[in-house]
């Protein structure tokens, strides 16, 4: 048995914070992999947030729902960038989500011009910290690979240097002998509040 992928890796930290009844957070839908796996996680009694700023995402992600989870209620489809986490979710939300979801770069299979960027996705990353509850977890996938995804890398690292290590523990997950700039994980997990 080799090494877990990226994603499965954060789905395997993701379960073991995690209860049914959560409230979740895919600040990236993409094509709806984690929004599914998220749902399942949380339940019929959790809820799960998904954004994505193309409708063609939340589209695949709504036809993997029905396809994976027949009849789920349990998931709010957001067609807005991720840098309004804040403002769309209520302040009662902050400090009670269990997990949030980033996948950065581009949707598969689609425009690749259209990507994720530092000027939305940093105070997206500091909203979802700010909505976590203690113990909860962020996963930030990162894709390199094109164009402006290692100045997105480089800013994350920065921000994420600048995080209290009081405050959060932050791990990174990566295949080191891999060719062609292969995506890595990075895990923030909420030790306590400010």
């Amino acid at each position: 048995m080799g090494f877990l992928s990226i994603l499965s890796f954060a789905h395997k930290l993701i379960e073991e914070r995690v209860t049914p009844g959560e409230t979740v957070i895919d600040a990236t839908a993409g094509n709806g992999v984690d929004t599914v796996f998220l749902a399942k996680c949380v339940g019929p009694q959790g809820t799960v947030h998904a954004f994505d700023i193309q409708e063609q995402a939340l589209l695949l992600t709504e036809q993997r729902l029905a396809k994976e989870i027949p009849g789920c209620t349990s998931v709010q489809l957001h067609l807005n960038s991720h840098a309004l986490l804040k403002e769309i979710l209520t302040e009662a939300a902050r400090g009670t989500v269990g997990a949030v979801m980033f996948n950065l770069g581009y949707l598969p299979g689609a425009d690749q011009h259209t990507i994720t960027k530092p000027e939305s996705t940093l105070p997206a990353l500091q909203a979802a910290l700010d909505m976590l509850r203690v113990g909860g977890i962020l996963t930030i996938a990162l894709y390199t690979g094109h164009e402006g995804g290692g100045h997105e890398a480089e800013a994350v690292h920065e921000w994420l240097g600048q995080l209290s290590q009081k405050q959060y523990q932050v791990l990174e997950y990566r295949f080191l002998n891999r060719s062609n700039n292969p995506p890595y994980l990075i895990a923030v997990e909420k030790r306590q509040t400010s």
